[in-house]
């Protein structure tokens, strides 16, 4: 097993990884203003499976595919971009006053916004191959590869619940301010339509460096 330094060295690298903006961050936010904090936490929680996912492929060396294989790659990143898309388009024909209060949350069920997280983690490629690169470097190759990407994950998950957490604070306090605007009352659809448009865009134009 890691010894505690390389474990707090981990920690610091997970702290300055997940305090950098990127598209997680951006989808926890955006869901945490058009649909309130409860839907920023089960997002974020989908996410957090989504880390466990890959790092169990990565343990058992499932995510080598993506490297030597990159046709197995391009699949799963048109099949993620083609899933943002459809998210986009869910969103924007949902109906109701999104600044409604709970609105957001009554056409959702919590099973749906958290499965939506836990699949735009796991649809994006890069995620994988972000956790082969950077979790070998902090286990001990005589020790229990799961056992021991398990433990990273859940160190990466528990920083990044502190650092999301506060984006979800505040973004249910933007709501609350939005929450009296009337003349776009669908504005937060079209914001959160916009991220995942925008992820997709990301997705599809990424390259694998």
């Amino acid at each position: 097993m890691p010894d505690l330094s390389t474990l707090i060295v981990f920690a610091a690298a997970a702290l300055v990884l997940t305090a950098t903006p990127g598209p997680d961050m951006l989808l926890i936010a955006s869901r945490s203003v058009s649909q309130g904090r409860s839907a920023g936490f089960l997002t974020y929680a989908g996410i957090a499976l989504g880390t466990y996912c890959h790092a169990l492929a990565a343990a058992l060396g499932l995510s080598r595919l993506f490297l030597n294989v990159p046709i197995a790659y391009e699949i799963v990143r048109w099949a993620g971009c083609a899933y943002l898309l459809y998210l986009a388009f869910k969103t924007l024909r949902s109906q109701g006053p999104a600044f409604a209060p709970s609105a957001g949350l009554k056409r959702l069920s919590g099973q749906r916004i958290f499965i939506e997280g836990l699949a735009t983690n796991i649809l994006n490629p890069k995620m994988a191959l972000f956790v082969l690169a950077l979790f070998p470097q902090f286990v001990d190759p005589n020790g229990s590869m799961v056992i021991q990407m398990a433990l990273l994950a859940t160190i990466l998950n528990g920083i990044g619940f502190l650092v999301n957490g506060s984006v979800i604070v505040l973004g249910s306090h933007i709501r609350a301010r939005l929450s009296a605007i009337k003349r776009i009352p669908k504005l937060p659809q079209y914001l959160l339509a916009t991220v995942f448009a925008g992820l997709a865009c990301r997705l599809a134009l990424g390259s694998r460096s």
